[in-house]
């Protein structure tokens, strides 16, 4: 989603230090706006609107880095409650675990089984397990999409009770039908699972727990889209990404070990 950026006069003058130094002056870019008079702060924005006319990618640049240095910060922010949650994150006792339960390399990938992304990746995440036989991925679910997500979601949260989360996360996951309970009753009974029990155990206080626990994590890093990829504690990564950057991530980390 594009959002408008308007700068601040503090911005203004990250913007008017770099103008300044190119007319022989010196103004740190941190300097404090309040500290200049009402002379230099009216030479400033002349300077500024004259620096912008000549040259609109001035601010177009410091915006960009204004829009960098935050997104830095929310990824810091975001692994710092990682760390803080640590045992949180690689718990999963109702979502399913793929790879090597004991691997070292640790990833966790939040995902809602609505959301395209998220099957599009399906795909590669298997040929990643396969290919990575030190990797430890855990699949949380989060139903972030509205009510038909929450429902698929609770269906595959129960289709683990009967041993089949995996199988029955890729048929639903597949399965291009309108959501509903009826389309989730059919998914169960072909694959060959108890479908009235399924349907149950999607009420259970188990099932509603896993959920809250899940969506509760993903706010502790200020989740904003699916899929998104945890690796341990180093770096999250958002974004249905190719199999080529999950192997690259992957590899940062080893090295890191």
């Amino acid at each position: 989603m594009k959002k408008s950026v308007f700068p601040s006069l503090r911005q203004l003058t990250f913007v008017t230090g770099a103008c300044l130094s190119l007319s022989g002056f010196s103004v740190p870019a941190y300097a404090d706006s309040q500290s200049f008079t009402p002379e230099q702060r009216k030479e400033i924005v002349n300077i500024v609107r004259d620096a912008l006319k000549t040259d609109p990618s001035i601010l177009a640049d410091a915006v960009a880095s204004m829009q960098a240095q935050a997104t830095a910060k929310q990824q810091s922010d975001a692994l710092a409650a990682v760390r803080a949650h640590k045992d949180l994150f690689g718990q999963s006792n109702t979502d399913i675990v793929l790879g090597n339960p004991h691997g070292t390399l640790e990833v966790v990938e939040f995902y809602d089984p609505r959301c395209p992304y998220c099957r599009k990746v399906l795909s590669d995440l298997d040929k990643l397990v396969a290919s990575e036989h030190d990797l430890r991925l855990v699949e949380k679910i989060v139903p972030v999409l509205g009510p038909n997500s929450v429902l698929d979601a609770r269906a595959i949260l129960a289709a683990g009770e009967q041993h089949a989360y995996k199988e029955f996360q890729l048929a639903l996951m597949s399965d291009t039908a309108s959501p509903s309970t009826d389309r989730i009753r059919r998914v169960a009974q072909h694959i060959g699972l108890n479908a009235n029990q399924l349907i149950k155990d999607m009420q259970s206080p188990k099932v509603a727990t896993a959920l809250h626990n899940n969506i509760e994590l993903a706010r502790s890093i200020n989740l904003d889209g699916t899929p998104t990829f945890v690796f341990g504690d180093l770096q999250i990564v958002p974004g249905a990404v190719s199999l080529d950057e999950l192997k690259t991530a992957l590899a940062r980390m080893r090295k890191s070990h």
